[in-house]
């Protein structure tokens, strides 16, 4: 009984020394959970499609052109995205002037071809 008591101890006595005789490196995890909901970059939608999500999950291109909501039974929802540029008093009547430049000069060049075609179609007043 003694024996087998000092064999465990042994045992537990090379256990420890080569537990001791290991390098101790530290051991780090990093783990990054993404909140539900947050939103993500992607290239594509293939990216998407790979992207696994535990709540609706917005995913933006790098151009900020491109939306996509995925949901978590994987549903993608595609959106195309233009910036609005705010106008100011200044940007709006800049461009009621330049609308009005546009539509006299319309009126401009219609008069030109009309007045041109009548001009063609008269006969000169010199002929005897």
């Amino acid at each position: 009984m003694y024996n087998r008591l000092d064999m465990i101890n042994n045992e537990i006595a090379n256990l420890e020394r080569m537990k001791n005789q290991l390098p101790q490196a530290p051991i780090m995890q990093n783990f990054q959970f993404t909140p539900p909901g947050a939103m993500k970059y992607s290239n594509n939608i293939d990216e998407v499609r790979k992207e696994v999500v535990f709540a609706d999950t917005p995913f933006f291109s790098k151009d900020m052109s491109v939306l996509w909501i995925k949901n978590i039974n994987g549903d993608i929802k595609v959106f195309e995205l233009n910036e609005l540029i705010e106008k100011d008093e200044k940007d709006i009547k800049i461009e009621l002037l330049e609308s009005r430049i546009k539509k006299l000069e319309g009126e401009l060049n219609e008069y030109d071809s009309n007045t041109t075609k009548s001009n063609q179609n008269e006969e000169p007043s010199n002929v005897q």
